[in-house]
């Protein structure tokens, strides 16, 4: 599990991801390959739809307006599979980011909280926590196998580099 950054608390009431403006947004989470099965297997959360590009599909919302991921209570906002929540849910508010062939960490600032806080020492530090993880052996080789996880996300802050070569499938 992924030390997070943002309180929990605070997330359970800002009520900001998880929601999206449409059904196929880059924003809806990427699965990694073995996250897929893992999800399938479970016979005690709700079944939720893959895509074909390996990501959770959302469900439109009670009243249409945006789309939400199936995992979300829409009534606590707690997730119901957090527990076992994927690793790019794990990741959030930082992102894995192909930019210019180059693989970085990203941060969307879009979140209240990273926004109020991007440039306390707290986060200063949880970034160099998050790259050094994330440049572990372990995890470049679970980056490389699943390179559906380094998307292109717009509006993002970059924040470090990760020492990944560009993998060719991307």
């Amino acid at each position: 599990m992924i030390k997070q950054f943002v309180p929990s608390e605070f997330c359970i009431e800002c009520k900001g991801c998880c929601r999206f403006k449409e059904a196929d947004s880059v924003w809806s989470p990427c699965l990694l390959d073995e996250e897929i099965q893992g999800l399938l297997d479970r016979s005690d959360i709700p079944v939720a739809s893959i895509s074909i590009n390996r990501r959770i599909t959302p469900v439109a919302s009670h009243d249409g307006a945006y789309f939400v991921c199936p995992y979300l209570g829409a009534q606590d906002n707690n997730c119901k599979i957090y527990q076992i929540r994927p690793f790019e849910c794990q990741l959030y508010p930082f992102l894995i980011n192909l930019r210019k062939g180059k693989v970085l960490l990203t941060v969307d600032l879009n979140c209240p909280y990273v926004h109020e806080n991007i440039n306390s020492i707290q986060a200063k530090d949880y970034i160099a926590y998050l790259t050094d993880y994330l440049n572990t052996p372990k995890q470049l080789n679970i980056l490389k196998s699943n390179p559906q996880i380094i998307q292109a996300y717009e509006e993002v802050r970059e924040v470090a580099e990760i020492n990944l070569k560009r993998p060719e499938s991307i």
